[in-house]
């Protein structure tokens, strides 16, 4: 029985791991065991991690493998995994001890048959469509010349001199060439980079902005084309502000670049017969527009030459045009001087009417009536102050027996001082009184002397009286016994018996004696 107990418990004598060891154990025997291998398998889920590094699984009906593809590694991949993508995945099979998984170091991603990829190009191209990236509205129009052209394609192959020589042949532009990579993992980014790059340019600067893009590249199998169906070359030829022609592959090779670009052209030959035209069509095509304008304004001359000797061939002569309104001007020539004497004489008669009412007596009373009002007025202002004065002076005594001397003294100054300068305004303002009614009185008797009939008499016209009524017609002159004739010099008395008194001396012209109603001669 003791001997029992001293014997070992079984299996005491096995060595004891650490965790951390038996995981590193693992880890070195997948490691050493598998080497590097290849596993195909239908793409599951991916997930990029913030740090840059890819982790996906590919799985098969049964298992599920997950595969990690650090940050450094997604750069050299020729395809980018994407779920439900039939694969074939090359790498190492390690541990991830701190979860007890295992999984696959993953440097190369291959799709596993033409089929795959296929079915990968059809899935982005429904995706791309549903964006509407293939729409025509969006596709920009070629310009007709361009002057500067960029290519996007690998500066080694035949394509960029296909381009050139086609280029140099119909009309030789300036070319701008952006190398890349044409196939293989770089090209996709490469490409997407060159157009971005040329779309950044400045108009017009050291490197001027191309016009006019073509991304071009010679024919291949599916797999050398398939950078140009990448997503980020199909999303950067659909940013392009610069009208963008693909020329990628033959004219049966149909890649996702073709149906997003503005123009797609069967081969790089064939995109630079779009890009520019022939010189010598075009010199051509010019010099027919020009004979077709030449002829068509020589004819459009001969036509409205034509149409305008016609029109004239309906137009009176100009000789005949002018004969009426001269004419009517000869009639009004005619007419003027005998209108000009008809109007003097209306305005004389006129003139008499109007001169006949004012009457010297009339200007003498009224004269007389204000020189008399003149003179009232005058002999009425000096009592008038001496009573003012009177009736102030006394007034002024009654208040100063009330009150006291001294400041009455001192009133009466200032009053007096007042009452003189009060007096010299009196004084200035009758003075100019009298000189206003003066000066009115003097401008009257000019009035008076200037409207007077006499005025008249001097210009060779008389007065006629038969007593002391005025003769104003033949009838009367014939009835009246004696006549008195009055000239501007003086009158003269005549009879029908014939006899002619002595002429009387002519009235003085200030104080004239105008008829109450008579006409003048």
């Amino acid at each position: 029985m003791s001997d029992l107990l001293d014997d070992p418990i079984p299996g005491q004598n096995m060595p004891e791991y650490s965790v951390s060891e038996l995981s590193g154990e693992v880890k070195r025997t997948l490691e050493g065991t598998f080497g590097r291998i290849r596993v195909r398998g239908e793409v599951g889920r991916v997930f990029k991690a913030r740090s840059g590094h890819l982790y996906y699984d590919v799985k098969d009906d049964r298992s599920v493998l997950a595969c990690t593809t650090w940050k450094g590694q997604i750069s050299g991949l020729s395809v980018v995994p994407e779920e439900g993508l039939e694969v074939v995945v090359t790498g190492r099979l390690t541990a991830f001890g701190a979860q007890s998984k295992y999984n696959m170091n993953v440097d190369e991603v291959a799709v596993a048959g033409q089929g795959a990829l296929m079915a990968l190009l059809e899935k982005r191209k429904k995706q791309l469509e549903a964006e509407g990236l293939f729409a025509p509205e969006r596709k920009k129009a070629l310009p007709y010349l361009p002057q500067i052209i960029g290519v996007v394609t690998s500066p080694s192959g035949a394509v960029i001199r296909d381009i050139l020589h086609r280029l140099r042949d119909r009309f030789p532009r300036k070319v701008l060439i952006w190398p890349v990579a044409v196939q293989g993992a770089n090209c996709a980014p490469e490409v997407a980079r060159a157009i971005e790059g040329f779309n950044k340019l400045t108009p017009g600067g050291a490197l001027p902005r191309p016009d006019l893009l073509i991304v071009a590249r010679g024919g291949g199998s599916v797999e050398d084309l398939w950078g140009f169906n990448e997503e980020v070359v199909a999303r950067a030829t659909a940013a392009s502000d610069i009208p963008l022609i693909s020329a990628v592959g033959h004219e049966t090779d149909t890649t996702l670049i073709d149906f997003v670009s503005d123009r797609r052209a069967p081969t790089p030959t064939a995109a630079a017969e779009l890009a520019v035209p022939v010189r010598l069509e075009l010199a051509a095509w010019i010099e027919e527009q020009g004979a077709r304008l030449s002829r068509a304004t020589t004819d459009g001359v001969q036509r409205r030459s034509q149409r305008l000797r016609d029109l004239s061939r309906a137009l009176p002569r100009a000789e005949t045009l002018l004969d009426t309104p001269r004419q009517r001007l000869d009639m009004a020539g005619d007419k003027l001087p005998n209108a000009l004497k008809q109007g003097v004489q209306r305005r004389r008669l006129s003139l008499a009417e109007v001169a006949a009412p004012l009457r010297a007596a009339t200007l003498q009373r009224r004269i007389s009536t204000e020189g008399q009002n003149l003179i009232r007025l005058s002999d009425r202002a000096a009592p008038a102050l001496t009573r003012m004065i009177a009736m102030r002076r006394e007034r002024f005594q009654s208040q100063a027996r009330g009150l006291n001397t001294d400041r009455l003294t001192q009133d009466v100054l200032r009053k007096r001082s007042d009452f003189t300068t009060l007096s010299q305004r009196f004084s200035a303002i009758g003075k100019t009184q009298m000189d206003r009614l003066q000066a009115q009185l003097e401008h009257s008797a000019r009035m008076l002397s200037s409207l007077g009939y006499e005025a008249t008499l001097e210009r060779g016209f008389a007065v006629v009286r038969s007593g002391t009524e005025l003769v104003t017609s033949k009838v009367q002159a014939e009835q009246a016994t004696t006549l008195e004739i009055q000239f501007h010099d003086g009158r003269v008395t005549t009879g029908h018996d014939g006899t002619q008194p002595s002429p009387k001396p002519a009235a003085k012209k200030s104080k004239p004696t105008p008829p109450s109603q008579g006409s003048l001669f």
